[in-house]
């Protein structure tokens, strides 16, 4: 008889996720109506990081929220050629392909440009999407996508591991641990792409009440997908301990709560022979010092 795994284990081989449960959450969340307002600034900056590059994309694939994505198909236009938006949902109206990050189906080198918004940071093998999501691209084709990093609501774990530590004498896990930008760089570089970028876009928005900000996530598909998630019900006593200390912890002087998103922004490229190649040390021509107009000595 085959000895059950240990759930620690089993955790650690599978990853963090969830993943089915990241399907219905999504799924759910493409049904309700109201604002996403963190959709419409991503859209906007994806857009202007796509404009930036001088060229016509002929193919082009969109991996996220069918909310989202779409406000980038109608922005760019012509300018991403072919467009397929795809997403790992329960709800596939609008989309033109339901599947996995994790199990992308496309036949390699078959776009142009792939942009990734808001879904990495809830997958389990990132270096292993990456990794399929560079053999997608074309040579010379672009990579773009945003993710959470890690400062990502780090009040709200503070204030939940605070009240859940003084009403039970424990912790655990409800709000995931994210990416941080030296990870991430390290992880682009590691999965074969070329002229790998990253950058952030830290967001702090003011709110008058949690209830708001878990409406606001359940929008998103972004509450608890942790494997090892406590699935207990929860008090009301503890939900009021929480806004308590956020209140106390994390609020400005009128009584506004402070949440910060932190959002990283990742750009790399097909390789590709006639792109540019980093010079060998010590074969630079001119001087630093020529260059700075000062005069070079010995240190």
């Amino acid at each position: 008889m085959a000895q059950a795994k240990d759930p620690v284990q089993a955790m650690a081989e599978e990853g963090p996720f969830d993943r089915p449960l990241v399907k219905r959450r999504r799924g759910r969340a493409q049904k309700m109506p109201g604002d996403r307002f963190l959709y419409g600034r991503c859209a906007d900056d994806a857009v202007s990081r796509v404009l930036d590059v001088k060229r016509k994309f002929g193919r082009t694939l969109l991996l996220g929220d069918k909310h989202l994505t779409r406000m980038v198909v109608d922005k760019l236009g012509a300018k991403i050629g072919l467009a397929i938006c795809a997403d790992f949902t329960t709800h596939p109206s609008g989309l033109d392909v339901v599947c996995d990050e994790e199990a992308l189906p496309f036949k390699p080198k078959s776009f142009d440009l792939i942009i990734n918004l808001l879904t990495l940071h809830g997958v389990n093998q990132v270096p292993a999407v990456l990794a399929r999501i560079k053999t997608l691209l074309k040579p010379d084709g672009l990579f773009i996508g945003a993710l959470f990093g890690g400062q990502t609501l780090s009040e709200l774990r503070r204030a939940i591991y605070s009240a859940e530590e003084q009403l039970y004498g424990r912790v655990s896990p409800r709000v995931s641990s994210m990416i941080r930008l030296d990870q991430i760089i390290s992880l682009l570089a590691g999965s074969g792409f070329a002229m790998p970028v990253a950058d952030r876009d830290v967001v702090r928005v003011k709110y008058a009440s949690l209830d708001r900000l878990y409406a606001d996530l359940r929008l998103m598909g972004d509450t608890n997908i942790l494997l090892a998630r406590e699935t207990s019900a929860l008090s009301k006593r503890f939900f009021k301990l929480v806004e308590e200390t956020y209140q106390r912890d994390h609020s400005d002087q009128v009584g506004k709560l402070n949440i910060s998103f932190e959002i990283l922004w990742l750009t790399a490229w097909g390789p590709h022979p006639d792109q540019p190649k980093p010079l060998k040390p010590g074969s630079a021509q001119t001087k630093l010092a020529d260059a700075l107009g000062v005069q070079e000595s010995k240190v």
